[in-house]
């Protein structure tokens, strides 16, 4: 059976991606650097250090990969203090909370900073319903590499097949299949253009979902 719910936060729980897009690109413009659209996408579900260190390479930035993460978290917290529009995904409270009722545990992996990941669980009052939280700048790879999510099954103490992960990207999918994990793929209007096909399930909408259904998913094989 299923034990454990792992969430990614970025266009699981909260849209917070057109706000690093912004960010990302409005650094590439101090830069003096361009990054293309299709480019951008493959970045989606890897940590703000992967990032930096892949632009570094690509354009021969003289810039180091820490101060480039810092101009950019800059930029980003900006944005984020001042956003009065941004709020929780549709049916992502709801979900976090009845899962919470039955006694799930619940992990957030995400590959964003710690600090970001406080800003968003301090905004929308999310800390009491997770018993982990595992951020992907304590990784030297981000998905698809699997460790994000081994790291979270280890601290809930579950074995990988008996956790489930909800991912929107492509990389976030191949992270959890690659760690031996179920996957709920999220596909909506804030992942168009991720590649959901290697998850086991993929809904339109949180509200598609429910502890009941979720517990009784089989396991992972």
């Amino acid at each position: 059976m299923i034990r454990t719910v792992i969430f990614d936060m970025d266009g699981v729980l909260v849209d917070t991606e057109p706000l690093h897009r912004d960010a990302f690109f409005r650094h590439f413009a101090e830069l003096g650097i361009t990054v293309s659209d299709a480019e951008y996408a493959t970045f989606l579900g890897s940590s703000t250090r992967n990032m930096y260190q892949r632009i570094k390479r690509e354009f021969g930035l003289s810039q180091d990969v820490e101060a480039l993460m810092v101009r950019k978290r800059e930029l980003f917290g900006a944005a984020f203090d001042h956003s009065t529009e941004l709020d929780l995904l549709p049916g992502a409270r709801a979900l976090v909370e009845e899962l919470y009722r039955q006694g799930v545990p619940l992990v957030l992996a995400s590959s964003a900073s710690k600090e970001t990941i406080a800003r968003v669980f301090k905004r929308f009052e999310l800390y009491p319903y997770f018993d982990h939280i595992v951020s992907g700048e304590d990784f030297p790879q981000s998905k698809p590499n699997p460790a994000i999510f081994l790291q979270a099954a280890k601290l809930a103490e579950t074995p990988a097949a008996e956790c489930v992960v909800i991912e929107d990207s492509s990389n976030g999918v191949a992270a959890a299949k690659a760690a031996g994990m179920y996957c709920i793929g999220y596909s909506s209007e804030h992942s168009t253009g991720q590649d959901l096909h290697l998850a086991d399930l993929v809904v339109s909408s949180l509200s598609q979902l429910d502890a009941a259904t979720i517990m009784g998913l089989a396991p992972a094989r």
